[in-house]
């Protein structure tokens, strides 16, 4: 099974992305680097709660 989570940027925390995670994997919070329209630059994004 599947959750949803949302990624935020760490810069100006605007909750841009959203995607899905496998719900027993991993407890960590996932973290890519995306393009944040407000920052205007690719910047790192961390799951939120």
């Amino acid at each position: 099974m599947r959750r949803k989570i949302v990624l935020a940027c760490k810069e100006c925390s605007s909750r841009n992305y959203s995607t899905e995670k496998k719900s027993g994997s991993s407890e960590e919070r996932l973290t890519a680097r995306k393009f944040c329209s407000n920052c205007n630059e690719h910047t790192l994004h961390r799951e939120t709660k």
